[in-house]
This record gives C-alpha cells, structure tokens and sequence, in this order.
C-alpha cells in the first residue's frame, strides 16, 4: 500500500511539474518586479537640482540612469560638476527589491525597499546594513524615497544621519529632452 501511495505521489508530483513546464514555468509578477520595471524605465539622462538641509547647500545637479547586468540592475548616477559623485545600483533579490547607495562619504549603504504606493509610485528603502562606516556616528544614508511621479519627472528624498543630527535631503530630476 505504501509503495502505490508514493507511486501515485510521485506521479502527481511529477505530472505538475511538467504542466508548469509546458506553460512557461514563470510565476505572477511580484510587486518588487513591478516597482523594478518602473526604475529600468528612468533610463537616460536627466537634469535638476539638489538641496542639502544637513550643510544648507543647493545647486544643479544631472544624472544618468542605464542598466547594466544584462538587465538585472539599474545604475544611478548623481553627478554635480560633471563628476558622477554618488552612485546607487538598483537590482531584486528573489522577491526584494534592493539598492546599494555608493556615498560621496565613502561608505555604501545597502537598502531594501519597505514599502511601496502603486498609486502615487513612491517606494521607500530602509538600510539593511553597510560597509566601511568608519565609526557609528560617520555621516551616511539611512532610509530613501524615490516618488517616481510621472515618465519624466522624479523627486528623490534620502535621509542622511551623522554626528547625531539627521537630515532629509531632495533631488528633483526632469528627463533631458
């Protein structure tokens, strides 16, 4: 009885996994895919402006969004100056949407999107962990808002903590024509 029980078993099993098979095996788009399919769509150049709270500093600000990876993950670049001075790299993890921010302080935090608005396209990242923070109290990027507002339109508020004090700092970006 055993052995007919894990033959008919196994044949279910087997008879399952060959249908996925046959339909593409792809399971439904999570919500991390949607949001992720938003970001690959920034790619290309946009211009703006930034204002820093934290050191009461405001200017222009460009950046540059393309994919890298085969398409597996989205590159930021935040350049002032005709310099790329921040970089972030947008990619899943299995079900998670996750970034890694490369900080004009030196230290890379790396953040996984917490929650996400379909409506208004906002997603908002929280800092998992991070490397070379030289001490607790080293200035650096704890949580990150992209409101994704229309195809040619962004506003990217980031909270950066040092020393103590905490400020929100914004980049608003048009799409370059």
């Amino acid at each position: 009885m055993r052995n007919y029980l894990a033959a008919i078993l196994f044949l279910c099993v087997f008879v399952s996994a060959q249908a996925q098979h046959d339909q593409g095996g792809s399971p439904p788009a999570s919500k991390a895919n949607d949001t992720f399919n938003l970001i690959k769509a920034l790619a290309g150049d946009w211009q703006g402006s930034y204002e820093w709270i934290g050191k009461n500093r405001k200017g222009p600000m460009n950046a540059r969004y393309y994919l890298t990876g085969n398409g597996t993950a989205v590159v930021e670049d935040l350049i002032t100056d005709g310099n790329p001075n921040m970089t972030r790299v947008y990619h899943l993890d299995g079900a998670d949407l996750r970034a890694t921010h490369y900080c004009a302080a030196g230290n890379q935090p790396r953040l996984k999107a917490t929650s996400t608005d379909d409506v208004n396209k906002v997603v908002k990242f929280h800092m998992v962990d991070i490397t070379n923070m030289p001490s607790p109290e080293a200035g650096h990027v704890r949580d990150l808002e992209l409101r994704l507002t229309s195809p040619s339109q962004i506003t990217i508020l980031f909270t950066f903590v040092g020393s103590g004090k905490e400020s929100v700092e914004r980049i608003e970006l048009a799409r370059k024509a």
